[in-house]
């Protein structure tokens, strides 16, 4: 008896690298969501650019995902939301919707290693290197690459692709993940993408 569609076996890509985007769909509903929302838009905007590039070169892209305390969804609920959501929010929402190849995963707290398969995905996919992008620098993308560092991967965090609530606790927290955890940190629109 053939599996029905859903059940059926899909193959991980091999990925050296993958692009790691973290809480890009957001509904920014938390009291100083206004202060993040300027940085986010210009982020969502090299975020998308970055995406399509690596894309053409086989970069495999991974969304970890908040689950934003809706146990009962999933991550199409979340993303059809997001989507519907007036302005900025919703538009930042449909340009970093995840293409059918990407892959997703919904993550109870900050780090997108915590409590989620990302590592055992990495590992099958026989990854060396996260390029890091989303928000908030200062919290779920610096603590995503500190952990994906300590787990020894190579960790590129594209500066112009993240946004904190502050250029001041976006500047620190960059300066952190390169002088401590020796994280590269360049804005991508200017590097050359592995």
């Amino acid at each position: 008896m053939a599996r029905p569609a859903a059940l059926r076996r899909t193959p991980l890509p091999r990925s050296k690298h993958v692009l790691l985007l973290v809480d890009v769909i957001n509904p920014l509903n938390f009291p100083t969501a206004a202060d993040l929302l300027p940085g986010a838009v210009r982020a969502a905007n090299a975020i998308a650019r970055l995406k399509a590039r690596l894309a053409r070169r086989g970069v495999t892209a991974i969304y970890a995902n908040d689950n934003y305390g809706t146990w009962h969804s999933d991550f199409r609920d979340i993303l059809t939301a997001c989507r519907a959501l007036p302005g900025a929010r919703g538009e930042m929402a449909c340009l970093l919707a995840p293409a059918p190849q990407d892959l997703v995963i919904l993550k109870p707290q900050h780090s997108a290693f915590h409590s989620t398969p990302l590592q055992h995905l990495l590992d099958k996919m026989q990854t060396e290197q996260l390029i890091i992008v989303g928000l908030a620098a200062d919290m779920c993308v610096m603590l995503t690459a500190t952990d994906a560092r300590m787990l020894g991967y190579k960790v590129w965090v594209p500066s112009d692709c993240t946004a904190a609530e502050s250029e001041h606790r976006k500047t620190e927290a960059l300066r952190q993940l390169h002088e401590v955890f020796k994280c590269a940190v360049r804005p991508a629109v200017r590097a050359a993408a592995p």
